[in-house]
């Protein structure tokens, strides 16, 4: 499936294969939902979303495994490492490390403007020492860079039948929304981190703060204000993802059922939360398979149906704002 896809985005050299295809496993073994989703855009979009995908999670890593044991001296180190072969990467087009040589292969295929891997290095960077967000005004400006710019970088791939400029603030939100999810999702995963990503001011406002959250991860203890703290913050993800909605419209019909499906599944984590009693201090929610199943499901009718009016030409969309320079 790997080389399909590679050959259908026009990719033949064979060291940018295999760097693609380092991407692609990387999305495959850490973003369940997201390569789920990105299996239903057609085979020539794949392999830049798993560019995109495997750098951002290149960098997560570096930040957040706790696995691989190093200090904040050594995380920091490799993040500038990092940066600085981006940096070379995005200027020359090629890179002796798989995963950037592949990311700045799709930024100069697709046209990506390079201040969205800047702005994200800058958000990863400042894992390293901040732990907590005071206000949510806060959050957002963190979220800027580890969040709404990847639905900018994603957004010229997907293409869209208006100026990318007007489909710019729902890509944004849309990313904004899923991180938020995964923060919900994540709460005891980040104390275990030394992290709150929950704004201090909404927490305070139901009475908790960092001490209670520790207590709760701690002794396994429930605390009503802490329930009330979370449904509160699932009542704001949601209203994100409102705003991001009508961005599902304007994108090239043949995106649309890869967007609606993340969109979807990552609206059934908080779904999730909500029928686990808002637990998610002490686990992690899981949205059932059988569930997952019907919405990929449901992806891939709707995948069938925007080839079969494609092909009868029945729907003429604009060309795509975000489609890849020749």
């Amino acid at each position: 499936m790997t080389g399909r896809e590679l050959t259908a985005a026009g990719i033949t050299d064979p060291a940018l294969r295999a760097a693609y295809a380092r991407c692609r496993a990387l999305n495959a073994r850490h973003g369940r939902t997201y390569f789920l989703a990105t299996r239903l855009l057609p085979p020539a979009r794949r392999p830049a979303v798993h560019a995109l995908y495997g750098f951002a999670r290149w960098a997560d890593d570096i930040v957040d495994d706790l696995s691989c044991g190093a200090g904040p001296a050594e995380r920091a180190a490799a993040l500038d490492a990092l940066q600085e072969r981006l940096a070379l990467g995005l200027r020359t087009g090629r890179s002796e490390e798989p995963v950037v040589r592949a990311l700045a292969h799709t930024a100069s295929v697709y046209d990506i403007d390079h201040r969205h891997f800047t702005d994200f290095m800058a958000a990863m960077r400042s894992d390293l020492v901040v732990t907590d967000y005071p206000t949510y005004a806060d959050l957002r400006s963190y979220m800027h860079g580890s969040a709404a710019v990847i639905g900018l970088q994603i957004l010229p791939v997907l293409g869209t039948v208006v100026p990318r400029a007007e489909a710019a603030p729902h890509a944004a939100a849309l990313g904004i929304a899923f991180q938020l999810t995964n923060f919900l999702r994540d709460v005891g995963e980040d104390l275990d981190r030394g992290r709150v990503y929950l704004p201090g001011d909404l927490l305070a406002a139901h009475g908790v703060d960092r001490e209670l959250l520790e207590w709760s991860h701690a002794t396994g203890a429930r605390d009503p204000r802490i329930v009330a703290a979370l449904r509160a913050a699932a009542r704001l993800t949601r209203g994100v993802y409102r705003a991001a909605a009508p961005g599902l419209a304007i994108l090239d019909p043949v995106s649309r059922p890869c967007v609606r499906t993340a969109f979807v599944l990552y609206g059934g984590i908080l779904d999730a939360i909500a029928r686990d009693g808002y637990a998610v201090v002490h686990r992690r929610a899981v949205v059932p398979r059988r569930s997952r199943a019907a919405v990929a499901l449901d992806g891939l009718g709707r995948v069938a149906a925007a080839r079969l009016r494609a092909r009868a030409g029945r729907s003429r969309p604009a060309a795509p704002v975000g489609r890849p320079r020749q």
